[in-house]
């Protein structure tokens, strides 16, 4: 890797971390707050990290997420349930982390094998996505299954439908919106060539 090519990933490493800070602290900006849970949108800076950049950096891009939500969820919660449950690591930064890790592995293993950027970002963009919707409820349920059922008005017991419909109502639209958005940003990053990035 040349000096050239070193600096722009050590670059673009740094604005995609800014960014994921940004997101994470501002709520409009990462998060769209629905009552007792958020509409995540987050998700693709960490997934286009891990495809521009590799999985480490996905991972790291990642970890910078959980970690903040920790801290969101201490000094500025956008529902009830953020101090219960997004303080816990297990929830707030284990999926998170494995976003960057499913999204760049699946792009990588696809790219090499099928040679199409645009299906691969899309797939990897739909498992990354799917990775942490998927994780972070069935945790919130499992881990707080009292709590969690208390805030959306449900008795234990009929709290698998609920959160089955909250990972359609938010998974859906956090996917698709994944899937649409994703292709055109690591196209546009991996066009500039001034950037030196060569991930595949």
């Amino acid at each position: 890797m040349n000096k050239r090519s070193k600096a722009s990933r050590i670059t673009l490493r740094a604005l995609l971390t800014a960014l994921i800070i940004l997101q994470t602290m501002v709520p409009m900006l990462g998060f769209i707050p629905l009552g007792f849970t958020s509409l995540t949108i987050i998700h693709i800076t960490v997934i286009v990290a891990a495809i521009v950049l590799g999985p480490w950096d996905g991972m790291f891009i990642g970890l910078m997420w959980g970690l903040f939500t920790i801290v969101r969820a201490l000094t500025a919660p956008t529902s009830p349930l953020d101090p219960i449950v997004f303080t816990n690591p297990i929830i707030s930064v284990v999926p998170r982390v494995l976003v960057g890790l499913v999204a760049g592995v699946v792009f990588t293993a696809l790219y090499h094998r099928f040679h199409n950027q645009t299906v691969a970002s899309v797939i990897a963009a739909a498992l990354g996505t799917l990775t942490n919707t998927v994780l972070v409820v069935a945790l919130m349920g499992w881990l707080y299954t009292g709590p969690v059922a208390k805030a959306y008005g449900v008795t234990s017991s009929g709290l698998l439908k609920v959160l089955m419909g909250v990972v359609g109502a938010n998974g859906v639209p956090e996917v698709l919106g994944a899937m649409i958005l994703t292709p055109l940003i690591v196209g546009a990053l991996f066009s500039v060539k001034r950037l030196g990035l060569k991930r595949a």
